[in-house]
C-alpha cells in the first residue's frame, strides 16, 4: 500500500529528484494521472500526447540507458511560490553508448544543466515545464558540431 504524497513542496521535489536517480517507487504518489509535460522535443513529437507516469518514466529510462554513474545535483532551489516549484539542476554522468550520431567513446564524462518548473495540485505534480541544455550534452558527446564536438572540415585554401 502506498503512502500519501508529501504535503511540503520541498519534499515533493526531493521525491521528484529521486525519480531522476532511478527510484520510481513514489512515481504514482507524486505524479497526477493527468500529469502533463510541456517540452520542446527535438523530434517534433507532441510532449503532451501521453500523460501521467507513462509519459515521464520511459524518458527517464532512456536517459538511464545512455548514461551510467548518474549524479544529479540541485544547484538552486527548490523555490516554491504558490502552486509552483522551480529548481536548477546539473546532471553529471558517463556515456554508456547508444545515442545516434555520438562519436564520444563509451565512458566519456559529461555534465549539463537544466531548469524544472512544476505545478502542484492536490499534493501531486500536475504540470511540468523543462528547459534542458541538450545541445551542450550532445556537443560533449560529439553528436553535433560545437567547441567539444566535431566541426566542419576546414575549407581548403586556394
Amino acid at each position: 500500500m502506498s503512502s500519501l504524497p508529501p504535503k511540503d513542496p520541498h519534499e515533493l521535489y526531493e521525491r521528484w529528484s529521486e525519480l531522476w536517480r532511478g527510484d520510481f517507487s513514489h512515481a504514482d504518489e507524486i505524479l497526477d494521472p493527468g500529469f502533463v509535460v510541456h517540452q520542446a522535443r527535438p523530434d517534433g513529437s507532441d510532449s503532451e500526447a501521453v500523460t501521467g507516469s507513462a509519459r515521464l518514466l520511459p524518458e527517464i529510462e532512456q536517459t538511464m540507458a545512455a548514461f551510467g554513474d548518474i549524479d544529479i545535483t540541485v544547484d538552486v532551489g527548490p523555490i516554491v511560490q504558490g502552486d509552483l516549484v522551480a529548481a536548477r539542476w546539473t546532471m553529471r554522468a558517463r556515456y554508456t553508448g547508444g545515442l545516434d550520431g555520438a562519436t564520444a567513446p563509451v565512458g566519456t564524462a559529461i555534465a549539463f544543466s537544466g531548469h524544472d518548473i512544476l505545478r502542484v495540485s492536490g499534493g501531486r505534480f500536475v504540470e511540468y515545464w523543462t528547459c534542458t541544455d541538450v545541445l551542450d550534452g550532445l556537443t560533449q558527446l560529439g553528436a553535433i558540431a560545437g567547441p567539444n564536438g566535431p566541426g566542419a572540415a576546414p575549407a581548403s585554401e586556394a
